[in-house]
């Protein structure tokens, strides 16, 4: 039998309650920002027009982009085991992600928002034989619906970062209260293990980190081989998921390098694409020749940054550039994965921001398979040294490869680790095939 719920949790549920009547007007709000898809707002109340497929049905849940990418190749294992998924996730670019990486068979839906009427319909519908939520996307109401409906609830790639972790354990008693209702939690390290021990969390085993054995992302060779012959005897240099306050410092830092290569292309890919007409803004206003991708333009021999605000694509320009600036990194985000790119042979430079990827980022640079750049001073002084030298970027990439090829296997383990859960769903595969 559950714990007693504490009151700040009862608190957070008679408000969210409360909430509900406020939907349609936050649906609208979000919808004029582009933060909703007009054709799939019910979801968000927990409506689906979708049928639920017969038979058990694995539920995996990640905030967005990144904690969807993670578990790419989990969702490949549990498909060659003919189990049927169901994703869910919270940005419109997520949702974009699912479609244009997964097969049709892998159902998206929209998370409903947490209020108990919107999570319990949801679960009501779906009904899922298994919930598999990634890394630390832990809304209350959701839990709860599932813990009460009894859903096998399973935390995987866990992840507790040093500077979240204070801020929970003010809340001891309400996480406590959530992680407690997970049957199991497979963390990235030792160090997120023990954090989310202390919180609460009951049998914690530490797997990895998934978004190690992510496969790099595909990407068009039709559209490869167009831009490779367009930038042809260009040194290019790509800036990977950019945010707010980056693109300026690599702008200069475009405005720098070009006085010794006056063919280089830097290639600015903004974490979110909606930002491109922003950063070309930026661009013409420091006197420099842009080109935006989402209205088609190409990277012209007179195109100095070409920003690639498209979705899905990071895959062709990693494959386009031998240098990949990490974004995130400059300014406080805490970084992005920069795993896709090694994998795909990029030299990599980051700034000192990468505490979602402490782990990684501490391995790659201690190896000599990334280079840290703390300032934007920096960074100009490590790209002009990878431009000039190209075995340097060799050795780099060389490096990098050995550094991501010995902190694989996470999938293994966590395959493993789910083993007695998968087990019961074959079990239901089995019973709803006899019926």
């Amino acid at each position: 039998m559950a714990s007693p719920l504490p009151m700040a949790l009862r608190v957070y549920r008679g408000l969210s309650s409360a909430a509900v009547p406020l939907a349609p007007a936050l649906i609208r709000q979000r919808l004029k920002r582009g933060k909703e898809d007009p054709e799939r707002s019910d979801e968000r109340r927990g409506l689906s027009h979708d049928t639920r497929p017969q038979g058990p049905l694995v539920w995996i849940h990640g905030a967005s982009v990144g904690e969807v990418l993670a578990a790419a190749a989990l969702i490949e294992r549990l498909r060659a085991l003919n189990i049927r998924i169901l994703i869910t996730s919270g940005t419109v670019t997520s949702a974009a992600i699912v479609a244009k990486r997964f097969p049709p068979d892998v159902i998206h839906q929209y998370v409903p928002y947490d209020t108990p009427r919107f999570v319990e319909r949801f679960i009501d519908h779906w009904r899922p034989s298994l919930g598999l939520f990634i890394e630390s996307d832990l809304w209350p109401n959701l839990i709860l619906a599932g813990a009460s409906r009894r859903v096998p609830m399973v935390v995987i790639n866990g992840r507790m970062s040093q500077r979240s972790f204070p801020r929970w354990r003010r809340m001891a008693g309400t996480i406590s209260a959530l992680l407690g209702r997970f049957d199991l939690c497979l963390t990235q390290s030792q160090a997120d293990a023990d954090r989310f021990s202390a919180l609460g969390a009951r049998n914690v085993i530490t797997t990895g980190n998934l978004k190690l054995d992510v496969p790099a992302p595909p990407a068009d060779a039709a559209k490869l081989d167009r831009l490779t012959a367009m930038t042809r005897g260009r040194p290019v240099i790509v800036a990977a998921s950019t945010h707010p306050g980056e693109e300026e410092i690599l702008i200069g830092a475009h405005k720098a390098l070009s006085a010794s290569y006056p063919a280089l292309l830097t290639v600015i890919v903004p974490r979110h694409p909606h930002r491109g007409p922003a950063v070309a803004e930026l661009i013409a206003g420091a006197g420099l020749q842009g080109a935006l991708r989402s209205r088609e333009e190409q990277p012209l021999a007179g195109t100095d940054i070409y920003v690639a605000d498209t979705m899905g694509e990071l895959g062709l320009f990693y494959r386009l550039a031998p240098i990949v600036f990490m974004g995130g990194s400059l300014v406080e985000h805490g970084g992005q994965n920069p795993i896709e790119a090694v994998k795909l042979g990029a030299a990599i430079v980051h700034g000192p921001h990468v505490f979602n990827f402490t782990d990684v980022y501490e391995a790659l640079d201690k190896a000599a398979g990334a280079r840290l750049a703390h300032d934007p001073q920096a960074l100009v002084r490590q790209l002009r040294q990878l431009l000039a030298e190209p075995e340097a970027c060799d050795t780099l990439v060389a490096a990098g490869a050995r550094v991501v090829d010995q902190l694989g296997g996470a999938l293994d383990r966590t395959m493993a680790a789910l083993e007695p859960y998968l087990l019961q769903v074959r079990l239901e595969m089995g019973a709803a095939g006899d019926a």
